[in-house]
C-alpha cells in the first residue's frame, strides 16, 4: 500500500510540495471542483509520467502494487473512446482444485511479499531513511565528525601536511581511512612532527629552469674557411690575363666589367669602343670557377652574419633575464669582447667580398665562445644541484606528511577507528545479507506470480461479470439495456432488449452508472486472463457525477462493501482512496455506526482546497464534512480564506439562511446601509433574488485583503441589522469576536421580521 504522497509543480500545485503521509487502508478526500483532486488521482495512477517529476508516491516496503483508478480518464478510455468494453476475467467457481492451487500460490506469494517488505523495512526503515543503511549513514557521519575535530586541533601547526584536505570533512575522513590501510610510516611524537613540518613547509623553493645552450661550432668553424686564404682571380690563359696579372688589377677589372656591360661595349675607363674579341676575352677571364669562388665568399659572409647574430642575441636574452647562479657581470664582459670581434670580422668579410683577390684572416672568437660556454655550464651545474635539492625536499615533505597521518591514526584516533571498523563491518555484512534475501525473495515471488498467471488462464471467464452487472442494472430499475458478450467472446457490448446497440443512446447518468459497475467488477478481476489475483490499490475520483440521489446511495453502498473487504483483508484490494466534491456522497460513504466523535483506526480524512490559485491538502483527525452550509461557514472562519471565492461563499450563506427564514425583504435590509456598504450588501443579496446560484458557481472578483475585510464587515452587519446576530455568533464559534453594540432603531428594524426568529432554525442548510 501507499505510505506517502508528495505533489508539487503540476496543475494548481505550487513549488512547495504538499505532503500526504501516514496514510491508512481507507482514505477520504473532500474538495470542490477544480481544487486539485483529479491531479492527485492521476499522480497515483501514473507516478512515472514526466509531468510528475517533482512529485513522489512512496510504497510501504518499497513494493509497488497494481493501481486501479476510476476518474474522468477511465470513463473516457473505456466508454467514450472504445467501441466495446474489454472483458473482465474472474475466477470461476467450478474448478475447485485449480482455485485451491491458486489460493495456495497466492498465500505463498503474499508471504514472500511480506518478507520483502519486512526485510526492506529492516534495510531502509519505515520511512526509507532508517534501517541498517540509516545506521551505516549515522556511523559514517559520527566518525567524520570525530576525525574532523582532531584535524581542527592541528590546523595551524600541521597545515602543510594536511594540504589538499583542509576544506572538506568528507575528503579528510576518506584520506584518514585510506592511510589507515596503506600507511607504514614510523610513529613519531607530536613535537617532532610539528618541528619538521615547520622547517619543510615554511618557505617554498621551486625548480629553476636551466639555461638553454646552443651549438656555436659553426661560428668558430667559419674562421678556417679556405676561401679566406684564396686569391680569387680570373682564367690565366686568356689574352687579357697577362696584362691583368702584371698590373694586379683583377678586382679593378671585375668592378669595371659591370659598367662595361651596360655601356654598349665602350670601355668605361678610356671611352674607346672595343671589338667582340675583347668582350669574349673579358667573359672568358671571369669563368665558372671565378663565379663559384665568388658565391663561396657571399655564403660565408651571410652565414657568419647569421650565426654570430644568433649567438649574440641568445647571450643578450640570458643577460636580460639572468637565472640564479650565473656570473652575469663576467658574462657581460665576454659579451662585449665577442661583439667587438664580430664587428671586425664582419668588416673583413665585407672587404673580401669587395676584393675577392685579397687574402683575409679573421680575428678568432674561439676563446670568447669557450669562456661564455664555461660560464653557462657552471650556472647550469648549480641549477641542477638546486633542483636536486628541491626534489629531495619534496620527498622529505612526503615523508613527514605520511608520518603525520600515521600519528593521527595510531595515537589520536586509534580507539575511534577500531570501534568504527568493527561496527561498519557488522553493518555492511547485515546490509549485504538482507539485500541478498530481498533479491532471492523477489525471484521466488516472480516465479509464484508466473505460476498464478498460468493457473488463472485455465479457470478465468468473462461471463460472471456479465451476469453480475446485468443483475445490478435490473435490480436498480435499468431495464432499457444490458451487457452482452461481443462476437470475439473477449469483450462486452451494451445492447437493447431486442439486441440492437445501445451505447450511443444512453443518458449521462446511465453511462456513468454502467461505467462504474464495469470498474466495480474490474476490481474483482482483470481485463486479461491473468493478474486476476493481484494485490491492488483502488482510487475513486468523483464516482457519482451525473447520478441521481438514489443511485448515489447504491454507489456508496457498493464502495462501502469494498471497505469491509479491505478491513477484513478478504480480497485483493489493500488500500482505497475516495475523492469527491459531493457532500451527500461524502457523508454517506464515510458513515460508520461504530465511529462517533473520534476517527476509527483505519480511515484518514483530508480536505483539498485552492487558496489564491494554489491547491493545498490538509489532514483532519475526524471527518471535517458536515453539511454544505457548515462548510461555507468554516471557510469564513479560516484565517487563510481564499480571496478569490469569499464573495461567493458569503452570498451562498445568505441565500441558505434567509430563504429558510422566509418573509424577509432583502431590499429593506440593504436600505439600512449607506454608500459603498449598501452596494456590497446589494451584491451579496443579488443571487438570492435570482433564486439560484448555479449559473454563478465560478464567478468571482479579484480583491485584495482590505476589500475582503470590507465584505466580511458588511456580511456581519447584515445579521446584526436584521436582528440575527445570535446566529452569526453561533456559526463563528470560537472565532467570534465581540463587536460594539449596534444602535438599531425601530425604523431600522426589518419590516416583517419577527423578533422571535432570533431562535436558530432546527435544520439550517441540511442537504
Amino acid at each position: 500500500m501507499i505510505d506517502e504522497i508528495q505533489i508539487a509543480k503540476v496543475a494548481t500545485y505550487g513549488d512547495v510540495p504538499e505532503t500526504i503521509d501516514d496514510l491508512s487502508q481507507i482514505n477520504f478526500f473532500y474538495g470542490s471542483n477544480a481544487s486539485g483532486k483529479t491531479t492527485l488521482s492521476r499522480l497515483i495512477a501514473n507516478p512515472d509520467d514526466p509531468r510528475y517529476s517533482a512529485c513522489a508516491v512512496k510504497w510501504k516496503g518499497g513494493t509497488r502494487q497494481q493501481v486501479l483508478v476510476y476518474n474522468q480518464d477511465f470513463v473516457a478510455k473505456n466508454f467514450n473512446e472504445s467501441a466495446e468494453l474489454k472483458g473482465i476475467f474472474t475466477l470461476g467457481q467450478e474448478q475447485a482444485d485449480t482455485l485451491n492451487k491458486i489460493s495456495a500460490a497466492r498465500d505463498e506469494r503474499d508471504r514472500l511479499a511480506e518478507s520483502i517488505a519486512r526485510h526492506t523495512a529492516t534495510l531502509h526503515g519505515d520511512n526509507g531513511q532508517g534501517g541498517k543503511k540509516g545506521e551505516l549513514a549515522v556511523l559514517e557521519e559520527r566518525i567524520k565528525i570525530k576525525i574532523w575535530a582532531q584535524k581542527q586541533k592541528h590546523d595551524k601547526s600541521l597545515s602543510g601536511p594536511f594540504k589538499g584536505f583542509m576544506s572538506s570533512a568528507e575528503k579528510f575522513k576518506s584520506k584518514v581511512l585510506q592511510e589507515g590501510i596503506a600507511n607504514s610510516s614510523t610513529v613519531l611524537i607530536l613535537e617532532d612532527l610539528v618541528s619538521k613540518a615547520d622547517t619543510l613547509f615554511g618557505s617554498d623553493p621551486t625548480n629553476e629552469q636551466p639555461i638553454r645552450v646552443i651549438d656555436n661550432s659553426q661560428l668558430v668553424g667559419h674562421e678556417s674557411n679556405p676561401i679566406l686564404k684564396k686569391r680569387v682571380i680570373g682564367k690565366e690563359d686568356v689574352d687579357l690575363a697577362a696584362m691583368i696579372k702584371k698590373l694586379n688589377t683583377s678586382d679593378w677589372v671585375r668592378e669595371g666589367r659591370t659598367f662595361y656591360e651596360v655601356n654598349d661595349m665602350v670601355c668605361p675607363f678610356c671611352q674607346q669602343r672595343t671589338d667582340e674579341g675583347f668582350a669574349k676575352s673579358l667573359n672568358e677571364y671571369f669563368d665558372e670557377a671565378f663565379i663559384a669562388d665568388s658565391k663561396a665568399i657571399d655564403d660565408l659572409v651571410s652565414n657568419y652574419s647569421i650565426d654570430s647574430a644568433r649567438f649574440q642575441h641568445h647571450i643578450a636574452e640570458v643577460i636580460a633575464n639572468p637565472p640564479r647562479f650565473l656570473n652575469t657581470d663576467k658574462l657581460k664582459i665576454e659579451k662585449e669582447l665577442l661583439d667587438a670581434r664580430v664587428i671586425v670580422n664582419l668588416q673583413k668579410l665585407a672587404q673580401k667580398k669587395k676584393e675577392p683577390s685579397q687574402v683575409v684572416d679573421l680575428d678568432s672568437v674561439s676563446n670568447v665562445v669557450s669562456e661564455i660556454g664555461s660560464l653557462l655550464d657552471a650556472a647550469n651545474a648549480q641549477i641542477a644541484k638546486h633542483n636536486t635539492m628541491v626534489l629531495n625536499l619534496s620527498r622529505e615533505r612526503d615523508k613527514v606528511t605520511s608520518e603525520v597521518w600515521k600519528y593521527l591514526i595510531e595515537v589520536e584516533l586509534k580507539t575511534d577507528l577500531a570501534d568504527y571498523d568493527t561496527d561498519r563491518t557488522a553493518l555492511t555484512k547485515a546490509v549485504e545479507n538482507i539485500t541478498s534475501k530481498i533479491g532471492s525473495a523477489n525471484i521466488e515471488k516472480e516465479i509464484k506470480d508466473a505460476e498464478i498467471r498460468t493457473l488463472e488462464k485455465s479457470t478465468t471467464s468473462i461471463q460472471p461479470t456479465i451476469d453480475g452487472i446485468n443483475a445490478l442494472l435490473a435490480s436498480f430499475g435499468f431495464h432499457g439495456f444490458l451487457l452482452d458478450k461481443s462476437a470475439n467472446g473477449k469483450c462486452y457490448k451494451l445492447v437493447r432488449q431486442n439486441g440492437t446497440d445501445a451505447k450511443g443512446t444512453l443518458s449521462e447518468g446511465e453511462k456513468t452508472f454502467v461505467t462504474f459497475l464495469y470498474f466495480y467488477h474490474l476490481l474483482k478481476g482483470s481485463d486479461s486472463d491473468t493478474d486476476v489475483a493481484t494485490d491492488r490499490v483502488v482510487v475513486f475520483d468523483d464516482p457519482v457525477s451525473s447520478l441521481d440521489s438514489d443511485i448515489v446511495f447504491v454507489v456508496a453502498s457498493l464502495i462501502k462493501g469494498i471497505f469491509e473487504e479491505v478491513r477484513d483483508n478478504a480480497g485483493y484490494i489493500k488500500q482505497v482512496f475516495v475523492f469527491t466534491h459531493n457532500v451527500y456522497f461524502h457523508k454517506e460513504i464515510t458513515f460508520n455506526p461504530k465511529r462517533h466523535n473520534v476517527a476509527m483506526k483505519k480511515p484518514t480524512f483530508w480536505i483539498v482546497r485552492k487558496v489564491d490559485l494554489f491547491s493545498k491538502v490538509e489532514k483532519h483527525p475526524t471527518n471535517p464534512i458536515k453539511t454544505t452550509y457548515e462548510l461555507l461557514w468554516s471557510e469564513v472562519r479560516r484565517a487563510d480564506r481564499s480571496k478569490l471565492t469569499i464573495q461567493n461563499t458569503l452570498r451562498r450563506i445568505l441565500e441558505n439562511y434567509f430563504k429558510i427564514l422566509g418573509g424577509v425583504d432583502f431590499d429593506e435590509i440593504c436600505a439600512l446601509f449607506e454608500g459603498r456598504d449598501k452596494l456590497i450588501c446589494k451584491s451579496l443579496f443579488s443571487w438570492v433574488h435570482d433564486g439560484s446560484h448555479n449559473a454563478h458557481e465560478d464567478l468571482y472578483m479579484s480583491v485584495d485583503d482590505s476589500m475582503v475585510e470590507t465584505y466580511l464587515q458588511v456580511f456581519r452587519a447584515i445579521f446584526d441589522k436584521s436582528r440575527h446576530a445570535a446566529h452569526y455568533e453561533m456559526m463563528m464559534g470560537d472565532f467570534y469576536l465581540a463587536a460594539p453594540a449596534m444602535n438599531v432603531t425601530e425604523a431600522e428594524a426589518v419590516t416583517g421580521t419577527d423578533m422571535d426568529r432570533q431562535r436558530e432554525p432546527a435544520a439550517v442548510g441540511a442537504e
